[in-house]
């Protein structure tokens, strides 16, 4: 019984500084040599400032701006409360607030149907990205906001139009941060 107390105590030992300590090290250490951009959270630089990442939605109310798919994620885009509504398509919560979203969208642009990532939000309610045609849809607003014409904000939306990954997985994306970067210095604001 001893002897099978000690072989236990040993492996348990060893297993721990393999797979605990030896093991996140090395993967940390590689991580960090071969994706430094990744493995520190894809975070953005503007102006010297981390501002955001591209990995992480935020959130955007200027009509000078593209705003974000809604965000599920505790006071919205909250990395630390991470998870979808779980609220069923009946939940008459979750039907208030798309009800509420709609009539919004609507009023912002009568003529266009209603992207279905601009009233829902995300599994993890950090989803960074919209559609491109949740991106058109926003185009009207932004340019009158702007003053500037519809097309020279459809070139930069198509600018940072990323297609699917490999050409096979996922969907044709916008990252909203990216493109609201861009706007200021390519369309400054005009009073």
């Amino acid at each position: 019984m001893n002897k099978e107390l000690q072989i236990a105590i040993r492996f348990t030992l060893v297993t721990t500084v393999i797979f605990g300590l030896a093991y996140p090290l090395v993967i940390t250490g590689l991580s960090q040599w071969l994706f430094p951009h990744q493995a520190n959270g894809s975070l953005i630089i503007h102006d010297g400032r981390i501002i955001g990442s591209q990995l992480i939605g935020q959130t955007f109310s200027s009509n000078r701006y593209f705003h974000a798919r809604p965000s599920s994620a505790g006071d919205g885009y909250d990395a630390a409360n991470s998870s979808g509504s779980n609220l069923a398509p009946t939940n008459r919560t979750l039907v208030e607030r798309v009800q509420a979203e709609v009539a919004r969208l609507r009023a912002e642009n009568s003529n266009a149907p209603i992207p279905v990532d601009l009233v829902t939000a995300s599994g993890s309610g950090l989803d960074p990205e919209i559609s491109p045609a949740a991106a058109e849809f926003q185009v009207p607003r932004v340019a009158q906001a702007r003053h500037i014409s519809q097309e020279l904000l459809r070139a930069l939306v198509a600018k940072h139009t990323e297609a699917r990954q490999f050409g096979i997985f996922g969907e044709p994306r916008v990252n909203v941060l990216e493109l609201n970067l861009d706007l200021d210095p390519a369309f400054p604001a005009k009073n």
